[in-house]
């Protein structure tokens, strides 16, 4: 990801429902424009009442949050330009795919030329262009889920929040879902928070995840840099299981390049480790890391990828 402006910062923002427990502590989080951040945690740990505050459907008890750099938390939801999905779709059932779309419109005043394009563009936008009359009943729960990400962008949101919205779904479906995703904001860059249990999922997903505990954020990091560098022994517990090789890259790994005599497979240094290591592995020789311009900056020799991949996964350093 590309370093962009400041687009979301929350400065010391506190949270508590009954005037004495703080679910969310002295929250410092800044978030840039085009980012994906994924807020990762137990029930409790704040995540979702943090993407509710910054929503505008809670109010900080304490601290203020920005958008753009302005500061919203006296502002209404409808005029924040977001687009949330939901767990559980949030789809009305007495309406098509089309009316669940065009409502969110509809409460904006479009007009009707306006919200039948935006709704065609929305529906085509993730692969279900024909559906517009079906009811939510007539549909899967993948396809549901498409409609509730398609009403999100409907909106055309400066900022896009997702709560829990694929663990309702089985995990073919979650991962067609995840490659959906991916494929979605390679197109749009949206600057995304995305609330999950998973680990595993924030780790194919964001540009960088904060673990939350206890209403504060244990660790902001990269994925590779929070299963290499765990900041806590709260983070540390959450990486002893991690599969190395699906969150390192081949430049968390590389060798310094040197004269010696390299095989002709080269990978990129970009490359996570998972995508190349058949590859890498086919070798005998080590392998030729190159950068953007194709120049060769590093090595990497099958061994490497060996200890990397089929190591004991709590002992690796």
């Amino acid at each position: 990801m590309s370093v962009n402006k400041e687009f979301v910062k929350f400065d010391k923002v506190d949270k508590s429902y009954d005037g004495k427990v703080l679910v969310v502590k002295d929250l410092q989080l800044n978030i840039a424009e085009g980012e994906f951040v994924t807020m990762l945690g137990p029930s409790g740990s704040g995540k979702t009442t943090c993407l509710m505050m910054l929503a505008g459907f809670e109010t900080p008890t304490n601290g203020e949050i920005y958008l753009d750099s302005k500061p919203i938390s006296r502002i209404p939801p409808h005029k924040r330009g977001i687009g949330m999905v939901f767990q559980n779709y949030a789809l009305f059932p007495h309406l098509t795919v089309y009316e669940n779309l065009a409502f969110p419109l509809k409460v904006r005043k479009l007009s009707k030329d306006d919200i039948d394009k935006k709704v065609d563009k929305a529906l085509s936008m993730v692969s279900l262009s024909g559906f517009e009359k079906r009811m939510p009943n007539q549909l899967s729960g993948g396809q549901q889920q498409r409609v509730g990400i398609a009403r999100s962008l409907a909106v055309e949101p400066d900022i896009w929040f997702l709560d829990e919205p694929f663990s309702a779904l089985d995990p073919l479906i979650r991962k067609e879902m995840q490659d959906e995703f991916l494929r979605l904001q390679a197109v749009l860059n949206k600057t995304i928070m995305f609330v999950t249990h998973d680990f595993d999922e924030a780790l194919r997903l964001a540009d960088r995840i904060a673990i939350m505990k206890d209403g504060i954020i244990e660790q902001l990091d990269t994925p590779d840099n929070i299963v290499l560098n765990p900041a806590t022994e709260y983070v540390k517990k959450f990486t002893e299981e991690v599969p190395r090789e699906k969150v390192l890259k081949i430049e968390d790994v590389m060798e310094k390049a040197n004269n010696e005599n390299l095989s002709g497979l080269k990978v990129s240094k970009d490359e996570i480790i998972e995508n190349v290591a058949e590859k890498i592995l086919t070798q005998e020789k080590s392998v030729g890391v190159t950068d953007e311009n194709n120049k060769i900056i590093g090595t990497v020799h099958p061994s490497k990828i060996i200890h990397t991949v089929f190591g004991g996964r709590k002992n690796n350093s």
